[in-house]
């Protein structure tokens, strides 16, 4: 993982599923011995990176809700977590940067629950009753983990670093309750960008709205939503990918992706998206096949000068590196409107 990191050198990096440990009081120990471990030293011939600035915070997964959260009679269980976790922090997030970040800045979204989510999608039944018990909807949080605004300083002016990893649309009953959720916490990250949706939103330090429809931003994240193909909620990603406000046209692609769809075959032959774009490894055959889940999206005022997804054809470099997760790296380059010409250019 960190010679892939170290191969593409990123200036902002988050790390999905990056664990805090249990019952630490220090949530950035961790991204340190990272760094020091790992990152510092060179890896299969990349040289040694370095980041001088972290953020990292409180998550949902493994935070017991005191509540029966999947209607299984039994309380306390990693599925009656706010998000689902073996122990609370488990896949956390962390985010890296060459840039300094405005801690005190930062923004959650953590503690919102889903009922408070203007426009809820919540479950039902059949009978068209709540899939949820009335104590179930009156303290469940519509983040699996959580949503951060992360406010990255460039030359005077400030990237708003938006970043999420909703819940697998999977894993429930006809009822959908988690691809119905997954829908509404990519709709979070849609509504926070967009001041005619974030009025009624707030965040865990009571304050309402979001972005003022200036900030310049990038949203990134596992989504676990394909645009076409997958388990997720109709039209779930197309929040993100057909919003006004992001500019969606630039594609991250890659030589592994089309490689590995053809070559694993399975399921991937009945896809309708363009398998170069798909940036997650399933099962081929009981799973769904590669998808297109991981995003890095940024506003419409920044330019795309360049794009691609880490995932290299055999006998490339690092083709024996990717193994270590069922996910690649995606990443962009990125350009600074006129107005901000004193920034930085990626």
């Amino acid at each position: 993982m960190a010679a892939i990191i170290q191969t593409v050198k990123p200036d902002i990096l988050l790390l999905n599923e990056f664990d805090s440990e249990p019952g630490s009081t220090d949530l950035y120990q961790r991204i340190a011995l990272f760094q020091q471990n790992y990152l510092n030293q060179d890896q299969f011939g990349q040289k040694s990176l370095n980041f001088d600035f972290a953020f990292t915070s409180d998550v949902n997964t493994g935070l017991d809700s005191k509540a029966d959260l999947n209607s299984d009679g039994k309380l306390g269980t990693p599925a009656d977590a706010h998000g689902f976790g073996l122990f609370h922090g488990q896949y956390n997030m962390a985010v890296l940067s060459r840039f300094p970040i405005n801690q005190d800045q930062a923004r959650s979204w953590q503690q919102l629950r889903w009922i408070d989510y203007p426009n809820a999608e919540l479950p039902q039944k059949n009978d068209g009753s709540s899939w949820y018990s009335e104590t179930a909807q009156s303290v469940m949080r519509l983040s699996s983990k959580s949503h951060w605004d992360v406010p990255i300083e460039m030359g005077g002016h400030t990237l708003h670093f938006l970043t999420a990893h909703p819940t697998p649309p999977v894993f429930d009953g006809p009822e959908d309750r988690n691809g119905l959720r997954n829908r509404d916490e990519i709709g979070l990250l849609a509504s926070i960008i967009d001041p005619t949706r974030n009025s009624a939103i707030k965040d865990d330090r009571g304050q309402t709205g979001g972005f003022d429809g200036s900030d310049l931003f990038v949203i990134a994240g596992d989504m676990n939503a394909d645009p076409f193909d997958g388990d997720s909620a109709s039209h779930a990603i197309d929040q993100l990918l057909s919003h006004s406000l992001i500019n969606a046209e630039v594609i991250p692609t890659s030589t592994g992706a089309q490689h590995a769809a053809t070559s694993q075959g399975g399921n991937n032959q009945q896809h309708q998206g363009n398998p170069a774009a798909d940036t997650a490894d399933f099962d081929d055959t009981r799973g769904p096949g590669n998808l297109r889940i991981d995003y890095v999206l940024p506003s419409r005022t920044l330019q795309v000068l360049d794009s691609g997804v880490f995932w290299p054809a055999p006998g490339q470099t690092g083709a024996d590196w990717i193994e270590v997760s069922d996910h690649r790296l995606v990443w962009l380059d990125i350009q600074w409107p006129a107005s901000k010409a004193a920034m930085p250019s990626q």
